[in-house]
């Protein structure tokens, strides 16, 4: 009878520490499947920003500046490694866009244009996914973090290594205002 409830009280235990191992997993991949989802919003950005700079150009040939400052932040956007270096790549890139925008107040046939305005529709689509992306991702990574910290997950966590992620977050206050794309 003994080692019947010592059997049973081990079997639990061992379906415990599967089901609570499998959690864990389950967490990992639901953070890299939402990080891949940002990514992919991101990569969609990168690709209209010089659709949108040679509309632009078009029109405010004498505005280099900005354009190569799009440009620039765009490159080091695309080419940033760790996530808070992407952080401060996507500010640097959205306050770089709003200088296009603001170009383009400037320019009545330029906020006409049916390109601009076709690029202007697609950039705000763009920029609220990225937003909804950036939540989702940070929703589990809230996630993974609450069971990591938490007892008796932590145990687990502890023995197989699965350690917390950073959220991904904006720096400054200008850069959490989305970009204005309406005229």
């Amino acid at each position: 009878m003994t080692l019947y409830l010592v059997l049973g009280i081990l079997a639990v235990l061992i379906l415990w520490f599967v089901g609570m191992y499998n959690r864990f997993v389950t967490l990992v991949n639901r953070v890299k499947e939402a990080w891949a989802d940002m990514e992919v919003q991101l990569k969609r950005r990168y690709d209209l920003i010089p659709n949108l700079i040679g509309t632009v150009k078009g029109y405010a040939v004498h505005e280099t500046k900005a354009f190569e400052s799009v440009s620039k932040a765009r490159a080091e956007a695309m080419g940033a490694g760790g996530l808070e270096d992407k952080g401060k790549a996507e500010n640097m890139l959205t306050g770089a866009l709003k200088s296009i925008f603001a170009i383009a107040e400037a320019y009545p046939e330029l906020k006409a244009n049916q390109n601009f305005l076709a690029l202007q529709a697609e950039l705000s689509d763009t920029e609220n996914k990225i937003q909804a992306s950036r939540r989702f991702y940070n929703t589990n990574v809230r996630d993974l973090n609450i069971s990591i910290e938490s007892f008796p997950g932590n145990i687990i966590a502890g023995i197989f290594n699965f350690s917390k992620q950073e959220f991904f977050q904006l720096e400054d206050e200008a850069a959490k205002e989305p970009v204005k794309v309406s005229f």
